[in-house]
């Protein structure tokens, strides 16, 4: 009966965590980001013109659509950047840019990148766009049924990648006003791969008041 007691036990315990791993019951919530706390944050150009500028320099007349890649290699990560890319025309017609932001230089990780997406590329060092509260997904993620659905979804889209780099450190997508317009859309991925609406992303990027 001890035996039986024990197994009944660890597969018992087993069954909890996988529940667990399946609800946002263990995630860390994300605290909210306000535009002064993005804007004050350092990005560093990547091409060969190396320089470093306040984020808010890049918004404070157009706006923009900002995304926070988690891993450039990761391919769910590249299937989302050419979602948003396809808004490219749409956002080019209503003056706003589309950025990205990467937390690490690792090797042609960022040139390999660039194909997937249409806009310019930095580097928060810093992670800022990944903050005020980073929020990591680590083991557990691979046991939860939204990721290994997002997985097939991108794997038989034909989306490929590696695993080189941090990649645990969840990132997401910021539509940013001009002026005192603020933070108009704020997603933060809960898992990997769980993407932003494209809709919604234009729909509030067409609230930006572009300055002529």
């Amino acid at each position: 009966m001890g035996m039986w007691s024990l197994g009944l036990g660890a597969v018992g315990a087993a069954i909890a965590g996988l529940i667990l791993a399946n609800t946002d019951f263990l995630l860390t919530k994300p605290a909210p980001v306000t535009v002064e706390y993005l804007g004050n944050a350092d990005l560093k150009t990547i091409n060969s013109d190396k320089r470093t500028l306040k984020a808010k320099t890049l918004w404070e007349k157009s706006g923009a659509v900002f995304m926070a890649v988690r891993r450039p290699g990761c391919f769910l990560c590249r299937e989302e950047a050419s979602e948003l890319s396809s808004l490219k025309p749409q956002l080019d017609e209503l003056g706003v840019p589309l950025y990205a932001v990467v937390k690490e230089n690792v090797g042609t990780e960022i040139q390999d990148f660039r194909p997937h997406f249409a806009g310019e590329i930095f580097l928060d060092e810093k992670q800022a766009f990944y903050g005020p509260q980073q929020r990591k997904m680590g083991g557990l993620g691979f046991i939860r049924l939204g990721v290994w659905q997002n997985f097939i979804r991108a794997w038989r889209s034909g989306y490929q990648g590696n695993v080189n780099g941090e990649g645990f450190i969840l990132g997401g997508v910021f539509v940013i006003g001009s002026g005192e317009q603020g933070v108009l859309l704020e997603h933060r991925e809960k898992e990997f791969g769980d993407k932003v609406s494209i809709e919604s992303i234009l729909e509030a990027a067409k609230k930006i008041v572009v300055e002529k």
